[in-house]
């Protein structure tokens, strides 16, 4: 057996013997032929391949859509002086979208479909998926499920939020069939929303998009780095606000807010009157004095009364750091025990705080932008040693906690979020869009 390497890279395994194929080719990305050359060597194969390659399969370029799923994670900031004429660009463009009659509707319900799958909703799916540009016209109506429509379904789901699984599920359908109109809509609501931002940001900038529950770390106008999030329910809603970031609690106390003792704490102990010793919370009077939670009347609202306070550790609900922010709303950035809830595609969890993951990357980088005698080691030293440490920023970094959902980068993708609040009114409620 021998590996060879066929067009772009891939690992071909043919048989000297036989000169078959071992690989499945629609795994690599390729048209639905076998290489069958019978006896002859391995060398007249590949040539096969070579040849084949020219035919229209290989003409139409579809190998690139590959390539147009990382395009659509550009180190541009979402939130620039220039996002503003990028989206005015896509407005165009939606408009001509919408005068040619938007896109038609994807089926719904029934089995999600995935590659391999032979359906006449494939026909449906690659109809719109080539109206949005997602899949490129030569691709054609087939009822097949192929690679192409695979890495297109992907890139679509990169560009509304969605875990890029290349399945048709119903979360996807439902994103597939929001009209052109009421997306021309949303870029024009975001548009009014980065004009009133086109200024200067600074050369160092956080920026929390809470649509998409997503944090960029920007320097010199690009993206050092980008986190997931964890943002604020439909209740309990992250704020909107410009700040500054001026400093850091390694290994914190966490003091429960009253609106989180009132909505959370006093019904688990309801539930559970051991959750306060699970969890390594402590009580205290305003004067300092300790207490146990047999002196409070669960059944009412006096435990708002005290000071609830998570000692450091494991279990803390800050996790590992915090980042403060000057704010009014008692909010503020911070690391998280639960980790799982960044792999998941609705990230709306929180009580207005913002969970950040991998934050000691953006802890290292906002220590590093201003405090120069730290660096990843040293924050990873810190938070090994589970003591308590409070670093200020020689020099505070601006921070944007905005809400966009609807944006377009200078490679010409447009990006969509779910309007999680109901900021936009995108279906003329009459409730003006909160900017």
């Amino acid at each position: 057996m021998n590996l060879f390497t066929g067009p772009f890279g891939k690992k071909l395994n043919l048989n000297w013997t036989t000169g078959k194929t071992l690989t499945s080719v629609c795994a690599l990305g390729i048209s639905a032929f076998l290489i069958e050359s019978g006896p002859a060597p391995a060398q007249t194969a590949l040539q096969s391949l070579q040849q084949n390659r020219q035919n229209v399969e290989w003409a139409d370029n579809f190998d690139i859509a590959t390539d147009n799923i990382t395009e659509v994670k550009s180190s541009a900031p979402t939130l620039s002086p220039e996002t503003a004429d990028y989206i005015a660009v896509a407005i165009d463009r939606y408009q001509r979208i919408v005068q040619a009659g938007g896109w038609g509707t994807v089926t719904g319900g029934g089995k999600a479909l995935r590659i391999g799958a032979k359906d006449p909703r494939v026909v449906e799916l690659r109809r719109r998926l080539i109206a949005s540009g997602d899949l490129e016209q030569q691709a054609g109506l087939s009822d097949t499920f192929d690679s192409y429509v695979d890495a297109a379904l992907r890139r679509f789901q990169l560009r509304h939020g969605l875990i890029p699984d290349g399945v048709m599920g119903d979360g996807t359908v439902e994103a597939l069939n929001i009209p052109a109109d009421v997306r021309l809509r949303q870029l024009e609501t975001n548009m009014v929303r980065m004009r009133s931002m086109s200024g200067f940001l600074g050369d160092r900038y956080v920026m929390v998009n809470i649509p998409a529950a997503e944090i960029e770390a920007v320097e010199n106008g690009r993206v050092r780095s980008r986190h997931t999030a964890v943002v604020g329910k439909i209740d309990r809603q992250t704020p909107i606000l410009n700040s500054k970031i001026y400093e850091l609690n390694f290994n914190p106390y966490w003091t429960v807010p009253v609106s989180i003792i009132r909505k959370d704490l006093i019904p688990k102990m309801k539930e559970d009157p051991q959750y306060l010793d699970k969890n390594n919370i402590r009580i205290f009077d305003w004067s300092g004095n300790e207490m146990s939670w047999q002196q409070i009347d669960w059944n009412t609202d006096e435990a708002t009364q005290y000071r609830f306070t998570q000692d450091p550790g494991s279990e803390n609900s800050l996790g590992s750091v915090r980042i403060n922010f000057h704010n009014k709303h008692q909010v503020y950035l911070h690391d998280t025990p639960s980790k799982t809830l960044f792999g998941e595609g609705y990230r709306f969890h929180s009580s207005g705080c913002v969970r950040v993951q991998n934050v000691r990357e953006l802890v290292t980088w906002l220590l590093q932008s201003t405090t120069p005698d730290w660096d990843r080691t040293r924050v990873d030293s810190v938070v090994r040693t589970g003591e308590r440490e409070d670093v200020k920023l020689k020099k505070s970094i601006p921070l944007y906690m905005t809400y966009v959902t609807a944006w377009a980068n200078a490679d010409g993708v447009v990006h969509f979020r779910e309007d999680i609040y109901n900021r936009d009114d995108l279906y003329g409620t009459g409730t003006q869009a909160r900017l």
